[in-house]
């Protein structure tokens, strides 16, 4: 079976930590901090393979995480980044958050290669918090966490033009005909159940790509047989091809074909009838020369709307070139570039903030000491005497954790905390 989607959970690698460490010197008694930084966590990096043509392989394995960051170690010493890791898909993979639906990356065009999750920045080693106040300073920052998420992949095919219409009308005898592709073609509903595509050469140099989209049949909108797996491959197309059994060989007629299968497409996206229509009145071969011209009772109901009507024969080859002529003609009108889906979702926006360095020390029994750079800096702009300034220092040390940490290093009620020369006592 055609693989055109598959569920996978990504997840960047974490910074590692900042080290805290200092020199240790023959005649140095008081070294000064060499902690180094830690390593950068491994980015989740897609990048298209054209010779890929399935998401097969990501049917089998679901869970996808790159490499942490290791910690800095002593003498300065940077640890090494984790490593990228780099998924392969085949062109036209739309990347999409598989909470919301949103897109984040769709692999066409010049979007061959996409960092989709940072791995996260490495934590500062001891060495940056050397102040004239703290000179040994016992704290380095932890690294950032990576980010993760669970992503839909689907491949939309990326093709110019769509040929759509009820199973057993004639698309892949008609795209076989007219291109170099080779679809399996047999007299049975539903023989196509993998979108095919073609390269249709003109003799003027002019080419064009074509694609033969699984039958539709009523109710593919809402997922009846296998109609969103079908109907998501015509989103890229920019014009479409209604082929339809103008010879009515299964009992049905051509016209309400037509409309049932343009209902379809409205309630999947209504954005596609915007789209130029074309409709190849097919099997003309085996429409019966004494009866009623079956074409011009389409051309009367759809020429009207502007919706041009060619009377063909994918299996003689009648009318193909007027239909392929008028379809290029078309593609020249409108944007040369392929349809790209734009990026709805920056997972940028999920990086929290790096966590805080600090350190929570118990000095002696009752007596506990917190220090870190942004609470001296905290401290030197906030008035704590005022009720004010203290509610907002308290909330800051909430905030970041940092009455956790005094709770879990055991503080009792009315134990005393000092943070840079100032005391204050412990109540919950």
């Amino acid at each position: 079976m055609f693989a055109d989607s598959a569920k996978i959970f990504i997840k960047s690698g974490k910074g590692g930590d900042g080290h805290v460490s200092f020199r240790r010197e023959l005649y140095v008694p008081n070294g000064g901090p060499d902690g180094g930084d830690g390593g950068r966590g491994g980015d989740i990096i897609f990048e298209v393979d054209k010779g890929l043509n399935t998401l097969t392989d990501f049917r089998h394995v679901r869970k996808y995480v790159a490499t942490n960051g290791k910690e800095g170690g002593k003498r300065r010493c940077h640890g090494k980044d984790g490593e990228d890791l780099v998924l392969k898909v085949p062109e036209g993979t739309v990347i999409k958050d598989f909470e919301t639906g949103k897109v984040i990356a769709d692999m066409s065009g010049d979007h061959m290669r996409e960092t989709i999750l940072k791995g996260g920045r490495g934590g500062n080693g001891n060495m940056h918090y050397a102040t004239a106040t703290m000179q040994v300073p016992k704290y380095a920052q932890p690294g950032q966490d990576g980010l993760e998420l669970w992503v839909l992949l689907e491949l939309k095919v990326i093709a110019d033009v769509g040929l759509v219409g009820f199973p057993n009308v004639g698309k892949s005898t008609l795209l076989s005909r007219v291109s170099n592709a080779k679809p399996r073609i047999a007299n049975y509903h539903f023989t196509t159940l993998n979108p095919h595509l073609g390269v249709v050469d003109l003799h003027d140099h002019e080419s064009f790509v074509m694609a033969d989209i699984p039958g539709l049949i009523e109710g593919a909108s809402e997922g009846v047989g296998l109609g969103h797996a079908f109907l998501k491959h015509i989103e890229r197309t920019k014009v479409l091809v209604h082929v339809v059994d103008a010879a009515s060989t299964e009992g049905r007629d051509p016209v309400e074909d037509i409309h049932a299968i343009n209902e379809e497409l409205k309630k999947y996206n209504p954005d596609l009838l915007l789209r130029p229509q074309v409709i190849a009145a097919n099997k003309m071969d085996a429409v019966s020369p004494d009866g009623e011209n079956p074409v011009q009772k389409i051309r009367n109901v759809f020429e009207e709307k502007g919706i041009p009507v060619f009377a063909i024969s994918a299996v003689s080859g009648q009318g193909l070139k007027e239909l392929l002529y008028h379809v290029s003609g078309l593609l020249k009108e409108l944007d040369a570039e392929p349809v790209i889906f734009e990026q709805e979702l920056n997972p940028e926006d999920l990086i929290v903030e790096m966590p805080l360095p600090y350190t929570v020390e118990k000095l002696e029994e009752g007596i506990y000491s917190v220090e870190g750079p942004r609470i001296e800096k905290m401290l030197g702009y906030t008035n704590l005497d005022s009720e004010k300034g203290f509610e907002f220092f308290q909330n800051f040390l909430k905030k970041n954790g940092i009455l956790d940490d005094l709770e879990k290093a055991g503080i009792e009620e009315g134990d005393t905390v000092k943070i840079y020369g100032l005391e204050f006592d412990y109540y919950k």
